[in-house]
């Protein structure tokens, strides 16, 4: 299950999306998130789902690492599914026992399920398509009017990219240590919920030593490649915008308005 987690990861490309400016990827993304909680209907959400699947195609990511990000949060969207057709009340569909299943509560749930399994899959396109440094810079230069509260601008996005690139390490580390412990004998999936918590103890105390270790490793590696932070700092590739970028701000815009526009047309048609 862990090695399914592949956030954090980036897949060399030469597509369009991948050549895109990284400002220009992070603001899209966020207008996708927005895109995806402005529908309110199947119809409207329909659209967001359309766009990312064409994202997708173009930027020539592996179809089998989009299914295998999607893999560990399952559980989840099983669960927000089954909560939300269960308590959510209004024209009784299906009732056994004490549990009634409302039309309304079916409705809201494929909703949540098609919203969250996109969000995650719109998210990870960024990283997918976006190099660590690229990303670094990105966040940088759309945070730059913070440098006016004296905000380490460039320190925290810094932080932010260094983070989310050794997800895939800690992951693939504690892989590694649950297997040896394994093959030493431990018990990792048996007993309740207080003897599995305790039976992480031993994962998660040389976990931290090798999370600590590679901390340090890359703080001796930037200090003696003499890093000193974002001032002076020059850039062997500087952030130009393009016409593609332009083109590709005008077709999410042009996709919003279309989700604006599905909510006041097909919603009156639904409730009827």
């Amino acid at each position: 299950m862990l090695s399914d987690i592949t956030i954090g990861q980036y897949f060399p490309g030469k597509s369009v999306i991948h050549k895109l400016d990284p400002r220009i990827k992070i603001i899209l993304t966020l207008a996708f998130i927005v895109m995806l909680f402005l529908a309110k209907s199947i119809a409207a959400l329909m659209i967001g789902v359309v766009f990312i699947i064409a994202a997708y195609i173009i930027s020539s990511v592996p179809i089998k690492m989009i299914l295998k990000s999607l893999k560990p949060v399952i559980p989840i969207v099983i669960f927000t599914a089954v909560l939300n057709m269960f308590f959510i009340e209004g024209e009784p569909l299906l009732s056994f026992w004490k549990l009634t299943i409302a039309k309304e509560g079916v409705y809201t749930a494929a909703l949540m399920v098609i919203r969250i399994i996109f969000l995650i899959g719109g998210s990870s396109l960024l990283t997918y398509t976006t190099s660590p440094i690229m990303l670094t810079d990105g966040i940088e230069r759309l945070m730059s009017p913070l440098k006016k509260l004296k905000l380490p601008v460039h320190e925290l996005a810094m932080m932010m990219t260094i983070a989310l690139r050794f997800i895939p390490t800690l992951i693939e580390e504690t892989d590694k240590i649950m297997s040896a412990q394994k093959a030493r004998g431990a018990d990792l999936e048996r007993g309740n919920i207080i003897q599995r918590a305790k039976a992480l103890v031993p994962i998660l105390i040389p976990l931290f030593v090798s999370a600590f270790r590679r901390a340090d490793e890359l703080a001796l590696a930037m200090e003696c490649r003499c890093y000193r932070g974002g001032s002076g700092r020059t850039r062997m590739k500087q952030l130009k915008l393009s016409s593609s970028d332009f083109v590709a701000a005008m077709i999410v815009a042009l996709f919003i308005a279309a989700v604006v526009l599905a909510n006041i047309f097909v919603i009156p048609l639904v409730a009827i």
